[in-house]
């Protein structure tokens, strides 16, 4: 096997969430970044959590680790079934009901999160996880593989909000990032936690309580659901 010889110390994780493309992108670097990032997982035992489908990048990973010999467990919502799995899917796939479902379940069964490039969904997973961070809902490290520069004009954009007020400057370290998957995973080890003006989670359950009693039923929020999870 590929992976033998190669296997590292434990690490301070167990399962690591990755969001990345239902595409593979139009560079090679890309694609590239995926493999080396589940080699990296398997060479630190760590198992995968991820979207559950079995294209782009998103299927190159999950196939990478999961013939490492790791773990992977795929969460997908039923609509995006036929639209993001085609032919063999690896390891144990979860269908949810809709992607706020999804979101928290990627979330309550990971210890961080690692963004490959991906668009829009890519994107919107990573910023909640973000928020969640900031408010305080979980301390879980957050990383961006910045593979050949592609989240530069994103985390320009962060420290212009830093500049002009928008985030707080202790909060600009919530995330952290490096161009290839050993920099990233190790920063992320090393990752200390943001708790600067965050929501007690405490004080995050006893909303949660009183809001499902005002609308009247069980079903919780997505943000809710990860803060009692976590």
């Amino acid at each position: 096997m590929e992976m033998e010889g190669k296997i590292q110390k434990n690490s301070r994780f167990k399962r690591v969430c990755v969001f990345c493309g239902s595409s593979t992108g139009k560079r090679n670097c890309y694609s590239d970044a995926a493999i080396d990032l589940a080699h990296e997982l398997v060479a630190r035992r760590l198992d995968l959590v991820y979207g559950g489908g079995s294209i782009g990048l998103m299927g190159l990973v999950s196939k990478a680790v999961h013939h490492g010999g790791g773990n992977v467990i795929g969460i997908i919502p039923r609509t995006l079934m036929n639209k993001e799995i085609t032919g063999e899917t690896v390891g144990e796939v979860r269908p949810v009901a809709d992607m706020h479902q999804r979101k928290a379940e990627m979330a309550r069964h990971s210890d961080c999160f690692i963004a490959l490039p991906g668009g829009y969904g890519t994107l919107e997973e990573l910023l909640e996880v973000i928020t969640w961070a900031q408010l305080g809902i979980h301390d879980k490290p957050v990383g961006l593989l910045n593979v050949d520069g592609y989240y530069n004009y994103l985390l320009t954009f962060i420290d212009k909000a830093v500049d002009d007020g928008f985030i707080k400057p202790s909060q600009r370290n919530i995330i952290v990032s490096a161009p290839n998957a050993k920099e990233l995973v190790q920063k992320l080890e090393e990752y200390v936690p943001v708790h600067d003006g965050v929501i007690a989670k405490a004080s995050w359950e006893v909303d949660k309580q009183q809001a499902q009693q005002r609308v009247g039923f069980k079903a919780t929020t997505l943000q809710t659901e990860v803060a009692s999870a976590l």
